[in-house]
C-alpha cells in the first residue's frame, strides 16, 4: 500500500449537495428547518469517523514518493487511525528505545558502494540486515567493507526456485535497497507494481548512477565514472593547475549517497510507524554530484590535510581476512547504541532467509 487514501463523502463532507445547499439557505445565511436537520446529521458521522484530535484529511487522494530532486512527502496523519486502515500484510514492527531499528528487516540488492555503505549504517542502528548476491559475483578487495554487520547469501534469480525464494524474502522484508539499472527488477519479476502487491507497506528505496529520466538514465556508471562526467574532476584539474582530469581522492560520491540513502530508509521508517504506509525513494550518484557540487566554496576554508590513520578512534576486529582497524562512527545520538553485531564475511556465508525472530 502507497501512501494514498480516498475516504468517502459521507465521513468528511465540509457541505451538503450544492443544488440543496444554494436555494434552501435564508438570506442571512443560516441553514433551513431541514438543512439544520441536515447538518446535524452530517457532523454526528464526521465526529464518529474522524481520528480523534488528528489533522484534517481531504476527500482527494494524495501519495507520497520520495524523488532524488527533493522531497514531497504530505503531513503525516493520526497514527491509530492509519494503522486501522492499512492492510494485513502491514508490517508490525515498531522502533526500539537504544537500538532504533532492532528487527528491521532490509532486503539489500546492491554492488558497490553507495548501497552497501547505506545498508551498513542501518545494521549498526540494529538493522537485521540480509545482503543478496547472484552466484557468479565478486569483489573480493571490498567484500569486508560491503558485509559488515550483515547477512549474507547467494541467490539466483534466473532461475524459477530462485526467483520465488527471492519473492519470498521480499514478502517478509520492511525495507529494499537496490541498485541496479532500471528495469533490471522488471525481469526477475519485481516491477514497481509487483513489489507493492508483494509487499504493501514497503519502503523501497532505490539508486541509479546517472539519475531516472533522461538519455542517461540506463548507462551502468561508479564514482569515479560519475566524478568524469559532472565536471568533479575538471574542477580539480583546475584546482590542481594539472593537465589531466583530477578526480577527488575518496570515492566521495559513492558515501555521500549512501548516506543520503540512509537517511531516506529512517525517513520512511519514521513516517511508516506514524501512518502505516510505504514509501518509495529515489536517489543517484549524479544527482548527489549536483548537490555537492552546489555547495559555494569558502574563501577562508583551510585545506584538508591527509589524517594518520593510526590516530583516529577504532577498535580491533577479528575478520576472516585477519584482523581490522573498525573506526568509530562519524556521529553520536545520546541513548542510543552503534554497533555491529557480525563482522565482514564471505559473499554467501549464509542461508537466503530471514533468521528466526
Amino acid at each position: 500500500m502507497r501512501r494514498t487514501i480516498a475516504l468517502p463523502r459521507s465521513a468528511y463532507s465540509a457541505s451538503p449537495p450544492t443544488e440543496r445547499s444554494s436555494s434552501r439557505r435564508s438570506p442571512g445565511g443560516a441553514p433551513t428547518s431541514w438543512s439544520r436537520r441536515w447538518w446535524a446529521r452530517a457532523e454526528q458521522r464526521r465526529r464518529c469517523a474522524a481520528p480523534p484530535r488528528g489533522p484534517h484529511i481531504p476527500r482527494a487522494s494524495r501519495s507520497r514518493s520520495s524523488r532524488s530532486s527533493g522531497w514531497n512527502a504530505p503531513r503525516a496523519r493520526d497514527a491509530s487511525a492509519a494503522r486501522s486502515r492499512a492492510p494485513r500484510t502491514a508490517s508490525r514492527w515498531q522502533p526500539q528505545p537504544g537500538r532504533p531499528l532492532a528487527g528491521l528487516r532490509v532486503l539489500d540488492l546492491t554492488r558497490v558502494l553507495a548501497g552497501p555503505a547505506a545498508t551498513r549504517v542501518l545494521a549498526g542502528l540494529g538493522a537485521t540486515v540480509l545482503r543478496i548476491d547472484p552466484p557468479d559475483w565478486d569483489e573480493p578487495a571490498i567484500v569486508p567493507e560491503m558485509t559488515l554487520g550483515k547477512r549474507t547469501a547467494r541467490l539466483d534469480a534466473r532461475e524459477p526456485g530462485g526467483r520465488a525464494q527471492l519473492h519470498r524474502l521480499l514478502s517478509q522484508a520492511d525495507v529494499l535497497v537496490h541498485g541496479y539499472r532500471a528495469g533490471a527488477l522488471t525481469h526477475l519479476g519485481l516491477a514497481a507494481d509487483e513489489r507493492r502487491r508483494i509487499r504493501p507497506a514497503l519502503i523501497d528505496v532505490a539508486l541509479t548512477a546517472y539519475g531516472w529520466t533522461g538519455p542517461w538514465a540506463n548507462r551502468r556508471g561508479f564514482d569515479s565514472l560519475i566524478q568524469l562526467s559532472t565536471g568533479i574532476a575538471q574542477a580539480g584539474m583546475q584546482a590542481a593547475a594539472a593537465d589531466r582530469p583530477v578526480p577527488l581522492p575518496a570515492q566521495a560520491l559513492d558515501h555521500a549517497t549512501g548516506w543520503l540513502l540512509a537517511a531516506a530508509v529512517l525517513r520512511g521508517v519514521r513516517d511508516r510507524a506514524a501512518d502505516g504506509l510505504g514509501t518509495t525513494a529515489r536517489l543517484s550518484l549524479a544527482r548527489a554530484a549536483a548537490a555537492l557540487q552546489g555547495v559555494a566554496p569558502s574563501a577562508s576554508a583551510a585545506r584538508l590535510e591527509s589524517a594518520d590513520a593510526s590516530t583516529l578512534p577504532a577498535d580491533r576486529i577479528d575478520t576472516p581476512w585477519g584482523a581490522a582497524d573498525l573506526l568509530h562512527p562519524p556521529f553520536t545520538v545520546a541513548g542510543v547504541e552503534f554497533a555491529f553485531r557480525a563482522g565482514p564475511a564471505p559473499l554467501g556465508s549464509d542461508p537466503a532467509e530471514w533468521p528466526e525472530t
